[in-house]
């Protein structure tokens, strides 16, 4: 089985011998069952119906110490396949996590949410789960049929193949039952995802469902999709339930068997009574492992339906990493060039043949409507995605041929929706740069007008800011989202509309501090206000993905069109005036 091979791929070295070890324990265990039901006949055969009670005393010790022996070393064969699976679920959690850092933004465009979480959670137990349980199981049950088949064949092959021959049936039974099951735990484990996804979705969003009031909608939408969940369940415990009853009656067939059939070997004194209390203490032994079967059919079900999950996960591969050819670039200049760049998500087409310049240091302002375009520009400037068309040159490098960490490192980016993470102030604005020293930290904060709210937290710098900044303002969380990017000392600094939610005044303030940073760097500034861009090398104005204007404030000034119409409107001025 495919799943188990590369689950156990996924043990190290020394948990493999042990696990190979405790399975090796278990089935000893499971063959150590034998002794006491021969001793049992010796009991019955020499102590009670032969009137010897001389060796009662001594084997009912031994039955006691093989029982202590079998149970302790049970106990410690089930701690080894607990630590060896533990491992497992830790290599695989942190496998998986480290892959999902370097998966390309599209695969996360692609796959929801709730239902990645699913595959890190519910999933990957069931992966351990295997190693901790099923695994166990199928050789305990191996073997114990085994071994006490050929054992009851020994004391009697006529009672034993009769009990053997009704084991045919009950696997026939779980075959069918294991058939019918399988696409039902496929549609299980999706209505799960589905259920997570929308919890994770409600709690992301809970601002805007209590802004629109529509808890009970979303409560409705949850108690569907759990209903569902609920149901696919319930579906599968009838199916169990309908074969259950088939393999129940066959499983006590044998203890029948064992009786009537027994009791007619001694009579005819082919058994004696002793051999029959063998029959009749292992004939559990042979019916237990078919019952046992369904549950493990069951388990085996839901474990091949989260590892083909799991796998997938494992082997999806991003689709942008470093050419094979990547250069070496120990520090980026900053100079920018896109050569007539196209992009399309999909059939959409988002960017056609945009083409620009930018020298290390300069200012390059984008405007225009929504939907132009914008954002997509700056994400094929860090290489979230690929362009179809065309050619993006940084330092006159293709950024293709960049590797990915430099070409990123370098970039700065303070974007429209701030994320925060549940850390103090100073950890979320030195997240990019762990090396700033606390002055240096201030001082960024500073730059980008956060060091007076933030000094006034209840702790200062050492305040745990909440996830995605809850508590703080719009504003609040922009300027710490900038003091983060400005802290990394990039050469190319992105900021997208990162000062929209900031007042005038402030805004003012930010962008003296931005001319006189520590060090230089080329500036990326995407803005609605006309305050933001004025004073940039070269303003572009994009229209349905394709630059419609470019100039300077004032050559766009003078000529008709989206920049003209957006001055006039936040100034409130004519043109003439403008000018």
């Amino acid at each position: 089985m495919q799943q188990i091979k590369w689950l156990w791929s996924m043990m190290d070295k020394p948990y493999q011998k042990r696990h190979i070890f405790a399975l090796s324990v278990s089935a000893i265990i499971s063959i150590m069952l034998l002794i006491n039901p021969a001793l049992t006949a010796i009991l019955v055969d020499e102590v009670i119906i032969g009137q010897n009670p001389e060796p009662l005393m001594r084997i009912l010790l031994m039955m006691l110490v093989i029982k202590l022996f079998r149970e302790g070393m049970r106990y410690f064969m089930v701690i080894t396949l607990e630590r060896n699976s533990q491992n497992v679920s830790y290599n695989l959690r942190t496998r998986l996590f480290s892959k999902l850092q370097y998966q390309d933004m599209s695969y996360f465009d692609q796959n929801r949410t709730g239902d990645i979480m699913t595959r890190l959670s519910a999933d990957l137990d069931w992966c351990r789960h295997a190693l901790s349980y099923i695994d166990l199981v199928a050789v305990d049950s191996l073997f114990m049929f085994l071994s006490t088949s050929i054992y009851l064949f020994f004391v009697n092959w006529k009672l034993a193949l009769t009990l053997v021959m009704v084991t045919p049936l009950l696997m026939l039974i779980t075959k069918v039952y294991s058939s019918k099951v399988r696409p039902m735990f496929i549609d299980m484990r999706d209505k799960l995802a589905d259920m997570n996804t929308a919890a994770q979705e409600n709690i992301a969003g809970n601002r805007v469902v209590k802004a629109f009031s529509r808890e009970e909608y979303e409560e409705e939408c949850f108690d569907e999709r759990s209903s569902s969940y609920m149901n696919a369940n319930l579906s599968i415990n009838k199916l169990w339930l309908s074969f259950f009853p088939f393999i129940e009656l066959l499983a006590n067939a044998m203890t029948l068997i064992t009786v009537f059939l027994g009791g007619y070997f001694i009579i005819q004194g082919e058994l004696t009574a002793g051999e029959l209390s063998i029959f009749a203490s292992l004939s559990w032994a042979l019916s237990n492992p078919m019952r046992n079967l369904g549950n493990l059919l069951n388990d085996v079900q839901r474990f091949i339906t989260s590892a083909n999950k799991v796998m997938q996960m494992d082997c999806d591969k991003p689709r942008l990493k470093d050419a094979a050819n990547a250069q070496d670039h120990p520090r980026m200049e900053g100079k920018i060039e896109f050569k007539n760049v196209s992009f399309s998500f999909d059939t959409t087409r988002v960017l056609k043949d945009v083409s620009f310049l930018a020298q290390p240091g300069q200012t390059i302002a984008i405007m225009g409507p929504t939907g132009s375009g914008k954002t997509t520009l700056i994400q094929l400037l860090a290489r979230f995605y690929d362009v179809q068309q065309g050619d993006i040159l940084v330092d006159d490098c293709n950024v293709k041929a960049w590797k990915l960490q430099q070409l990123r490192g370098g970039i700065g980016t303070a974007l429209q929706d701030v994320f925060l993470f549940s850390d103090t102030a100073e950890g979320n604005i030195a997240f990019g740069n762990q090396a700033l020293s606390e002055e240096e930290v201030f001082d960024f904060a500073r730059r980008a007008a956060a060091d007076d709210f933030i000094s006034k937290l209840p702790e200062g710098y050492d305040t745990i800011i909440g996830e995605r900044g809850v508590g703080l303002s719009g504003g609040q969380r922009q300027r710490i989202a900038l003091a983060r990017a400005i802290a990394v000392k990039p050469s190319i600094l992105i900021m997208d509309d990162t000062t929209s939610a900031v007042d005038m005044e402030t805004e003012q303030y930010i962008q003296k501090q931005l001319e006189n940073l520590p060090f230089s760097c080329t500036k990326i500034i995407i803005a609605q206000r006309i305050s933001s861009v004025k004073d940039a090398d070269q303003i572009l104005i994009l229209k349905d993905g394709e630059i419609a204007q470019r100039g300077t404030h004032s050559e766009l000034l003078r000529e008709p069109g989206y920049y003209y119409d957006t001055f006039a409107l936040q100034n409130g001025l004519e043109l003439e005036e403008a000018i």
